[in-house]
């Protein structure tokens, strides 16, 4: 690369929601961006935008060799320069009360959302110290305040957060920041993917009827708390617009919240004892 070229970022889950936003949208304001994706139907969509600057990136986040792999080519089309950012963004979600949760889709739950951002940032981290470049997790709100049956996605969220916590402290020598990306309600499909035996879309449609007898009516109040949720979600493109500026501003804040749903309950989360926030998240959700 010659030094008058953009800065280049890679943004990890960028086949749909927030990462094809924000792969688009850095795309749009002049960073050279690799999007990685799965599928080779998601590499020709991305292709066919025809960005020179926007180029899909073969990338499984549960598979080191796939990473590797993924580094390489990154290193190699950097020819020694450095990477301006890591967007850990490739995420997915498990919904089941704690006591019903399937184990091995709770380990799949941990290692997409907690494991797989350590790994990926362990193999781009030589290329972003070289250009003293930055770290954004894109976290949630639930990665701050905990909610009955979204109970394995916020475990991961929590642990992504502590890893954004630690790995800002252990960079700052060599100026470099790590950034929280929290958002609310957003407008994306992450919601309904996963049907498959690893992450069960639907917790009630395989549970035994005695589970069901147990939580079947919270989690049908939750299920409808998301659905009304759902629609007043807020578009990817303000999630973007966060990355963004996590990405560029001269001293980023360490956590950026995304929507007034996360900002009421953040601020709840501190001014609140955890047995009234209980009750408040309770009431909200409906649940008798």
């Amino acid at each position: 690369m010659v030094a008058d070229e953009p800065p280049t970022v890679v943004v990890t889950g960028a086949s749909t929601g927030i990462g094809a936003a924000c792969a688009r949208y850095l795309d749009e304001k002049g960073f050279r961006v690799f999007a990685t994706v799965r599928k080779q139907s998601d590499a020709d969509r991305i292709a066919a935008l025809g960005r020179p600057r926007l180029t899909p990136l073969f990338l499984e986040v549960t598979d080191a060799e796939s990473i590797a792999h993924a580094a390489q080519s990154v290193d190699a089309a950097l020819h020694g320069a450095g990477l301006s950012g890591l967007v850990n963004n490739a995420a997915t979600t498990v919904e089941a009360p704690m006591e019903c949760v399937d184990i091995g889709a709770l380990r799949y739950q941990i290692e997409v959302n907690a494991i797989a951002p350590v790994v990926v940032t362990q193999a781009f981290l030589p290329m972003l110290r070289r250009a003293h470049g930055r770290v954004v997790n894109i976290s949630s709100i639930q990665g701050r305040v905990a909610t009955a049956i979204a109970g394995p996605y916020c475990m991961a969220k929590f642990a992504l957060e502590a890893f954004t916590d630690c790995l800002r402290q252990e960079l700052a020598d060599w100026g470099m920041h790590v950034i929280a990306v929290e958002p609310g309600s957003i407008d994306t499909p992450m919601w309904d993917k996963g049907a498959g035996l690893k992450n069960p879309a639907d917790w009630s449609a395989k549970a035994s009827r005695q589970h069901l007898d147990l939580y079947g009516k919270t989690f049908q109040a939750y299920r409808r708390f998301n659905d009304k949720t759902a629609a007043n979600a807020i578009s990817c493109d303000a999630v973007s617009q966060v990355i963004f500026k996590a990405l560029t501003a001269k001293r980023p804040r360490p956590r950026y919240l995304v929507g007034t749903d996360a900002r009421v309950f953040a601020l709840l989360a501190q001014i609140c004892p955890t047995r009234v926030m209980d009750w408040v998240g309770r009431k909200v959700m409906g649940f008798d």
